[in-house]
């Protein structure tokens, strides 16, 4: 049986085009880092008023760590600019995606910051009310919702619930009525839009598990429903076209759309909308290779794109909703590892690629071997006089896809003990971390102002054994 010859494939690309071999190794490329992170005179990086040797002397590796200041500023941020952009038409709310990154105090955070919250989970919920974010302020998303998280989500009165399908009409009716309450409801349209993103976090277009499809009339038979049921209130319409899109136009595409919608419902039944979706999505830069656009020009191109299309339909601007998640945590985040086994690699072609084995891997950042996502990393603990080389830094596990980051250029004599730091980790790492091979996960830690705080513990071995009834 003939052999693949997957040597000589794999060689064929060694480095994308986007990566340059770098004139400094040690240098920090800023837009990739929180803001508070910077390289010490010797090389070592400080993140929150902490060199990491610091950090991991406290915590250990791998560990999560975020930039409080950083995460709260970039919130605080979105906030701004999209009330200030929308404050001519009919405002606009900014709710945080839980999922990329949660706990109770992240969760404080938010509240303290006032913005409002999305969550998909009974989970996501019950942990957003402990950090205590007002009922009023969260979303509850999700396209096969439990009746336990909903008759909780109704109890506690959230401020919205975005119905994903025509069942579900008739679900949250029904629990409705049980609990005794008349919920504010949106519903999620696939309106046919593709996202220019992976297909695996493309999700407006038909062929997948989200919404209520306006091309073959989900979407309308969902309002007429909705409308019909005397226990819900139509607050308006909602969509979320994809994640790591960096430009406008495809959100410019989907407010025409959701807008026409909005009109043609106004038109037809003579209940106005109120709420407009546009979800989230904002990309960000994992490496040189992207260019996403700030938090400002985002929020007056979507501002701009539905007064304008308001006009054109004649409709008054509703209030509009967006959802970004891995725009503010992203960045905020990286983590920390500590390196053990470095092997060179003979390629074909005479080329070869140094293989540089962290104590993490797949289990604490599975997004590389999902769906491709690329990252970059540094040499944290000290300066290095060696030339650059080309790396990829693999995980533990027992698996050949367990890649952290597929392509960086790190220092010719990075050994076992160096820490090495991968940023923009703080959105969908931790929240999507598993125990594969029966690995702990590890902590989540806030830096700021030289101190450090434990949001989520580390994993032990009795955490891993506490489910296990033959242990």
């Amino acid at each position: 049986m003939p052999t693949h010859e997957a040597g000589a494939l794999h060689a064929q690309i060694p480095a994308p085009s986007w990566l340059e071999v770098p004139q400094d190794v040690n240098a920090l490329l800023g837009p990739l880092w929180p803001r508070t992170a910077h390289k010490l005179d010797d090389a070592v990086l400080q993140v929150g008023g902490l060199p990491v040797g610091e950090v991991v002397r406290q915590v250990g590796t791998p560990a999560y760590v975020v930039d409080e200041v950083d995460f709260r500023a970039r919130a605080a941020e979105f906030k701004t600019e999209f009330e200030r952009a929308f404050a001519q038409l009919g405002g606009a709310t900014v709710h945080y995606a839980a999922k990329a990154l949660i706990s109770v105090k992240i969760a404080r955070w938010l509240a303290e910051d006032g913005l409002s919250v999305d969550v998909c989970s009974g989970g996501e919920l019950e942990v957003v009310s402990r950090g205590g974010i007002a009922p009023e302020r969260i979303t509850f998303h999700g396209s096969n919702k439990s009746d336990n998280a909903l008759r909780q989500a109704l109890r506690i009165g959230v401020g919205l619930i975005v119905i994903d399908s025509l069942p579900e009409i008739d679900q949250v009716a029904r629990l409705a009525a049980e609990v005794g309450v008349r919920p504010a409801v949106m519903l999620r349209c696939s309106i046919g839009i593709e996202a220019h993103t992976h297909e695996f976090i493309a999700t407006s277009h038909e062929d997948q598990k989200f919404g209520l499809a306006v091309a073959d009339g989900s979407a309308l038979e969902a309002v007429h429903r909705t409308l019909n049921a005397p226990g819900l209130e139509l607050k308006g319409v909602h969509s979320h076209i994809g994640s790591q899109i960096f430009d406008t136009a495809a959100f410019q595409q989907a407010v025409q759309r959701l807008v026409r919608l909005t009109a043609q419902v106004e038109r037809g039944t003579g209940q106005p909308l109120t709420e407009l979706g546009l979800g989230g999505g904002f990309g960000v830069a994992y490496t040189t290779g992207h260019d996403p656009l700030p938090a400002a020009e985002l929020a007056s191109r979507m501002a701009a794109a539905v007064e304008s299309e308001c006009n054109d339909a004649g409709i008054r601007p509703p209030h509009v909703t967006v959802e970004p998640g891995r725009a503010i945590a992203g960045p905020s985040g990286l983590t920390l590892y500590t390196v053990g086994v470095v092997k060179p690699v003979s390629l074909a072609n005479g080329l070869s690629r140094l293989y540089v084995s962290v104590d993490g891997g797949m289990s604490d950042n599975i997004r590389t071997a999902l769906y491709g996502a690329e990252y970059s990393a540094t040499l944290a603990s000290r300066r290095s006089l060696a030339a650059p080389r080309l790396a990829r830094v693999v995980g533990v596990h027992c698996e050949s896809g367990d890649i952290v980051v597929q392509d960086e250029y790190l220092p010719a004599d990075i050994t076992s003990g160096d820490i090495l730091a991968v940023p923009v980790t703080g959105a969908y790492c931790h929240a999507m971390a598993s125990n594969y091979n029966q690995v702990p996960r590890p902590p989540v830690v806030a830096v700021r102002d030289g101190r450090v705080e434990v949001l989520v513990r580390r994993e032990t071995m009795t955490d891993l054994l506490a489910r296990d009834t033959g242990a």
